[in-house]
C-alpha cells in the first residue's frame, strides 16, 4: 500500500497509537503532520525524530483539538507549511475512569470536549481543502468501547459512539467530493492509558485469555488498517467502523 506523494495528519502522536501511526504511516510513503498538547512537546520531538528517521518529512505543532481557533489556526499554518492536506487521523482521546454514578460533570464535558468534538472541529477544518481537490481520507479512531460500553467507561464510550456516528455520517455527506471517513475501533491496546485503566497485570491476563488471539493489542496492530483507510485500495469504502480487538468484540 503506497502512500508516496501524500500528507497525513495525525492528532495526539506524541505516545501510544498516534506515535505508531505517525511512524506507520511514514514507512508507507507519507510525510506526516503531527500534533499535541504543549505538554507533550518531549514525546512529539520523540515521533518527528522517528518519522525522520524513515526519510520521511515531518512536522509538529501543538494543539488542543477542543479549540477552534486553535485548530483553524494551526491547519492554515500546515497547509502553508506542506502545502496539501490528503489524509486525516482523528486520534486525540483521553480516559480517566469513573462509574456514571459518581461522574462529575467537568470530567464528563473534558471527555467530550477531546473525543467528541475534537473529531468534529478538525474534520470541518480539513474538508473545504479535501472537497476543493475532490479527494481525501479521514480516518477516526474510535473504539470498542463505543460499541456496547463498559462499567467505568461509560462517558467515554459515550464519546466514541458519537465519533462512530459522526463518522457515518460526514460519509454520506462528503462522499460525492470523493473523500472517504472511515474509523477504527482498537479493543485493548497495551498503551500507557491502556495499561492504567486496566489497573493490574491480572487483568491483563484476563481480558488476553478472553481474546481469540490470545494477547491484548501493541499500538503497531492499527497501522495495517489506517494504512488500508488512507490508500487507494479502500476507494469504495467509506462510513464503516471496523473493530481491531484480536477477538474480544464480534459485533
Amino acid at each position: 500500500m503506497n502512500l508516496n506523494g501524500k500528507i497525513a495528519l495525525v492528532t495526539g502522536a506524541s505516545r501510544g497509537i498516534g506515535e505508531a501511526l505517525a511512524i506507520g504511516l511514514a514507512e508507507h510513503g507519507a510525510d506526516i503532520a503531527i500534533y499535541d498538547l504543549e505538554a507533550e512537546e518531549k514525546g512529539l520531538l520523540n515521533t518527528k525524530q522517528q518519522v525522520e528517521n524513515t526519510g520521511q518529512r515531518c512536522w509538529s505543532y501543538f494543539l488542543d483539538v477542543a479549540s477552534k481557533a486553535q485548530i483553524t489556526e494551526t491547519i492554515n499554518k500546515t497547509l502553508s507549511d506542506t502545502g496539501s492536506i490528503d489524509i486525516l487521523v482523528n486520534n486525540a482521546g483521553i480516559l480517566t475512569p469513573s462509574s456514571l454514578e459518581g461522574l462529575d460533570e467537568k470530567t464528563w464535558d473534558a471527555h467530550f470536549d477531546v473525543n467528541t468534538k475534537g473529531v468534529f472541529l478538525m474534520c470541518q477544518s480539513v474538508l473545504p481543502y479535501m472537497r476543493s481537490k475532490k479527494s481525501g481520507r479521514i480516518i477516526n479512531i474510535a473504539s470498542i468501547a463505543g460499541r456496547q460500553g463498559s462499567p467505568s467507561q461509560g462517558h467515554y464510550a459515550s464519546t466514541k459512539a458519537a465519533v462512530i456516528t459522526l463518522t457515518r455520517v460526514f460519509a454520506q455527506e462528503v462522499g460525492e467530493a470523493g473523500i472517504t471517513v472511515n474509523a477504527i475501533c482498537p479493543g485493548i491496546i497495551l498503551t500507557e492509558m491502556g495499561k492504567n485503566n486496566l489497573g493490574s497485570e491480572k487483568e491483563i491476563k484476563h481480558w488476553s485469555n478472553v481474546a481469540a488471539l490470545k494477547r491484548l493489542g501493541d499500538p503497531k496492530d492499527i497501522i495495517g488498517p489506517t494504512v488500508f483507510f488512507a490508500s487507494d485500495l479502500s476507494d469504495f469504502v467509506t462510513g464503516q467502523s471496523i473493530n481491531v480487538c484480536g477477538g474480544i468484540y464480534f459485533h
